[in-house]
């Protein structure tokens, strides 16, 4: 979700602008999925990367998380939506990562949605945090494929289908490397705050004219 700054740029509002906008963007996406029978949604709301931005405005970002997840429980609970929160959690504040806890502990019987946001996600950390698991548990194992996949935080999650990359950007940006080996992409100079439902239909229109062979021949 790309895009948040250079559209309150634009209008001559603050940063903040752009972020609060694109969290009408995430709620018309989330219909937008559950009105075409998408089962998982991820968003790759704050990369590790992105603790690197002012002080100022990591603050605010983890500030309206932590206020979003609580004001939209009622509306996962009332649409079944199971919510995750993936990432490396320990840069979080604990104030952060309990209201995270008790929102994924109240929707984990939820199965019409799995909304997973990532959050303090690197691709590189990852893969890095899922061989140091394998390298304690079987130090002079061979390690397979399969044991990676089991120990990434995404276990159990199928792999993406489609990625979608907003505002013009070309590249994933450490998102999800081993996950997305024969996922589709699909690049849009759309900014994440202008990304709504036809937008998001667009997107999946698009998806499904690829023709999906996984290196093998059909």
């Amino acid at each position: 979700m790309d895009g948040n700054g250079r559209w309150a740029q634009a209008r001559g509002k603050e940063r903040v602008a752009g972020h609060r906008e694109g969290a009408e963007s995430v709620r018309a996406c989330v219909e937008a999925a559950m009105e075409n029978g998408v089962k998982y949604l991820s968003l790759f709301a704050f990369s590790e990367e992105n603790w690197g931005r002012p002080e100022s405005e990591v603050s605010f970002l983890m500030g309206m998380m932590a206020h979003l997840v609580v004001k939209e429980l009622k509306a996962f609970l009332e649409n079944g939506i199971r919510f995750l929160v993936l990432g490396n959690r320990s840069r979080l504040s604990s104030e952060l990562n309990a209201t995270i806890d008790d929102v994924i502990e109240k929707t984990a019987g939820n199965d019409h949605l799995t909304l997973i946001l990532f959050l303090s996600y690197s691709g590189k950390w990852d893969i890095v945090q899922a061989v140091n698991k394998l390298l304690a548990s079987k130090p002079a194992g061979e390690i397979s494929a399969a044991d990676i996949d089991a120990n990434l935080v995404t276990a159990g999650i199928p792999d993406p289908d489609l990625l979608i990359r907003t505002s013009g950007e070309l590249r994933i940006s450490n998102y999800l490397l081993w996950q997305t080996a024969y996922t589709e992409f699909y690049f849009t100079d759309t900014l994440w705050p202008d990304f709504r439902k036809k937008e998001f239909a667009a997107a999946l229109q698009e998806y499904a004219r690829r023709d999906r062979r996984f290196g093998k021949v059909k």
